[in-house]
Formats: structure tokens, sequence, C-alpha cells
């Protein structure tokens, strides 16, 4: 009898449990007592019962295309006289008469490190469009082992990055979020498909001494005078592998990059940042973006962040629109002509608390306060999150044979690179044909 007694007040009692209100442990919702999961059936709502995303901006693209087959179109909210993708698709037609690569500068965090996504994205549009080459690279690197697009090995820098807790002047860091400081004998070795053209980007306030050898060969060596503003040095020829050496220098120089680059079709730059929401562009000195675009000039900027920005509970970000907005604008002043591209968060999957995994619905509300960053600076957005699939997406890369997405249900993999750049690719081109084919109807 006390046996019986004794289940039956544990049974009582895990019941009781079932009614707890949801707790957490370490940020992470704590799973539900429920002793009839197994026969209840759950009602699951449908993926457009979002209560908390916001309704698409009042503001309405100003090109609005018919998508074909269920493609996520490109979003143009600009008119054709400002930073919409006129000027990328103008460019790309007339890529032939420009006298130089159509540039590309893809900015992200750590969903396009490594060049997942973008080296595939680079890949399509050269083969395309043509052109070579991995484009810039940071002189040094984390995942040297980890990035496949192209081998680098680097020795003799002290290396400054944005996420340095100490020790980090802003005032030097380029559109990397990073800047390296030299000594005697540094170098940086870049290894990869066969380009036309390689450069060092730096800053020396006084005279220095480089040298750089070409697939091997004998060293050539530059004498570069100081001066106030970057500078860079370049070499050209079919170039597989290359080595950038700082021989000598007067006063402490300021490294930033060496490229593998096309002299022409296209060149695209990745710029990931770990752990970067994207308002750190807004601390890199315009003088030097404004450099950059004088002697890098990019036709499009694509700005994907978000990962480090949704966070559980939070349904209002206000906050980061308004910075981004700040952000676009800043990138607009420095870059004048360049297209600009806001792409939005893709899915990210959190456990509920009977253990079963959903869509953050912060997710969904993040992707439309970028919209609005968007449609309130006159640029473009592709939601990235509906290209994927909307609800669950990234479950469904995670569970594919073989797996396009990690285990942690946020980040891809090169094989999820793979598709999604295909996905985005096929949004640029189809944007692209309707840009001609308006072009073409407004001059009959």
């Amino acid at each position: 009898m006390a046996t019986f007694l004794l289940v039956l007040l544990v049974v009582a009692g895990l019941f009781a449990l079932h009614f707890l209100p949801p707790m957490k442990l370490g940020g992470k919702p704590l799973r539900k007592v429920d002793l009839l999961s197994d026969v209840r059936v759950e009602v699951v709502p449908p993926a457009d019962s979002d209560t908390v995303a916001l309704p698409p901006p009042p503001v309405k693209p100003a090109f609005v295309d018919t998508c074909k087959g269920g493609m996520v179109c490109i979003e143009d909210y600009a008119d054709s006289t400002v930073h919409g993708m006129a000027h990328f698709y103008d460019v790309l037609a007339r890529r032939e008469t420009l006298d130089r690569p159509v540039r590309i500068a893809y900015f992200g965090d750590s969903f396009i490190e490594a060049d997942i996504l973008t080296g595939d994205l680079r890949k399509m549009l050269q083969k395309r469009f043509g052109g070579s080459g991995v484009g810039y690279v940071p002189v040094t690197t984390k995942i040297a082992g980890f990035r496949r697009s192209v081998r680098q090995t680097f020795d003799g820098w002290d290396s400054h990055s944005i996420t340095d807790s100490v020790r980090f002047d802003r005032s030097l860091q380029d559109m990397s979020n990073h800047y390296f400081i030299p000594s005697s004998g540094a170098y940086v070795e870049l290894q990869g498909d066969t380009c036309d053209v390689s450069s060092c980007y730096f800053f020396a306030p006084d005279s220095l001494e480089l040298s750089v050898s070409v697939n091997g060969r004998e060293p050539r060596r530059f004498s570069v005078a100081g001066g106030d503003g970057l500078q860079t040095v370049s070499v050209e020829g079919r170039i597989g592998r290359v080595r950038w050496t700082v021989e000598r220098f007067d006063s402490i120089p300021v490294f930033y990059a060496a490229t593998m680059d096309a002299a022409g079709g296209i060149v695209l730059d990745n710029f990931s940042t770990r752990g970067s929401s994207g308002q750190q562009l807004g601390g890199v000195p315009l003088s030097l973006m404004k450099q950059y675009d004088r002697l890098r000039t990019y036709d499009l900027i694509v700005l994907q962040y978000g990962l480090n920005v949704a966070s559980e509970g939070l349904t209002n970000y206000s906050y980061y629109k308004d910075a981004m907005i700040r952000v676009v604008n800043y990138l607009k002043e420095a870059f004048p002509q360049a297209s600009v591209l806001v792409v939005g968060v893709g899915d990210r999957e959190t456990k509920d608390e009977n253990g079963n995994l959903r869509t953050m619905p912060e997710v969904k509300s993040l992707v439309r306060y970028q919209q609005l960053v968007a449609a309130e600076t006159g640029v473009a957005f592709w939601n990235m999150y509906e290209a994927m699939g909307g609800e669950g997406s990234i479950v469904k890369m995670v569970e594919s044979k073989p797996s396009m997405a990690n285990y942690d249900y946020t980040h891809i993999n090169f094989r999820g690179g793979k598709h999604l750049a295909g996905i985005l690719f096929e949004a640029l081109m189809y944007g692209k044909e309707q840009y001609e084919k308006r072009k073409a109807y407004e001059a009959e």
C-alpha cells in the first residue's frame, strides 16, 4: 500500500510540474515536463501566423519584378538615379569597355567566414562574366586552413582586429575591420587560381622597401616613398602564387591586404568579421574608405548581417535599424557610385519548452527591420530567410544528405554556401534581365 501511495504521489508531482511557467537555465529554455507528450496531438501554427514580425515597409519598391517559379526577387527601393541595383547592372553590361574589373564588396559576419557562399558566388559570376582570382585577402587570418578559395601563409605580423578587447586603434582600421603592423622581413603569401594582377595595400608615413615573388621566381623590389594616404604596389602577369615581403621601413607602416585580381570581368572581395553586427563599418575612417574608392572602385556593396543581432525575447530592433541606416548612408557617401544590397538574416532555430526546434520568432522581426533599412535609405533588399525556404529551412539544410548546415542550426557549411550562392546568383541575373527590359522599353 505504501509503495502504491509513493508512486501516486510521484506521478501527481510530475503532472503538477507540467503547469509550472516556462523556465530558462543559462539563457536556454528548460524542457517542459509532459508525461503525455507521446500521445498528445500537437497543434503547430501555420508558418505565416506570425504575430511578431512587422508588416512590409510602407514604402513600395521602385521596381517590382514578377518572380518566376517561386524565386525570391531582389526588392529595389531606389529609382534609377541613386543606389539601387541599376549601377551594378549597367556596369555588367558594359564591362568590356570599363578598363577595369567590376568589383563587389561583400560584407558579413561568420555566416560568410572562410569564403562560404561568397566563394561560390564569385565562381558563378566569373564563369558568366569573366574574371579570376580570390580578390582582397587580409594580411593574416585565424582560419587559413579552413578557407578553400586561397592558400595563405604569413609570418612576422602584429595583427589587430575590431574584436580585440585592447590595443585596437579604430583610426587605423580599414574595411575589413583589421590592420597589421610588420616587423622587418614580415611576409604574406597567397596561392590560388591563376589571376592577372596582385596588389599590396598599406599606409607608410615614411619610405619603405617591398619585394614580391611571383610563382616562386626571383623577387622584384620596390622602393616606396612615404605619404599621407593609402598606397598600393602591384605586379601583373599569370600569377598562381605571390609572396609579398616587407624588407625595410623607416617609420612603422600599417598594412591591410594582398590581392589576387583579374584585369577584367568580376572581382568579389569577402569582408567577413566574426561576431560583427555591421555597425562597426561606421567606425572605419571616411577618408580611408574614399581612398579605397579611388584605388579599388566598388560597383556593388552587399551587407549581410544579423546572426549577432537576433536575440531571444527581443522583437523591437529599431535601435539596430537606426544604426544600420547610418552605416548605409556612410557607405553611400564613401562610394557614391556603388549599388547597395542589404541581405536579410537567414533562418536560425531555437528549442521551445517541449524540446522542438522552431525558427526564432525574433529572426522574422529582424528581417522586417532590415527591409526597412533598405526602404528608408533607398537601396535594394534581398530576403534570404524566404529564399532559404522560410520557417524551419535551416533544419532541412542540416538534415539533408549530405548536410548543408551545422548542428548549431545557425551556420551553413560549404555545401549550403554553394546552394545559397546559386539562389542569390539567379536572383541577381533575373534582376539584371528585368533591368535591361525596362531600359529597352524606356528607349522606345
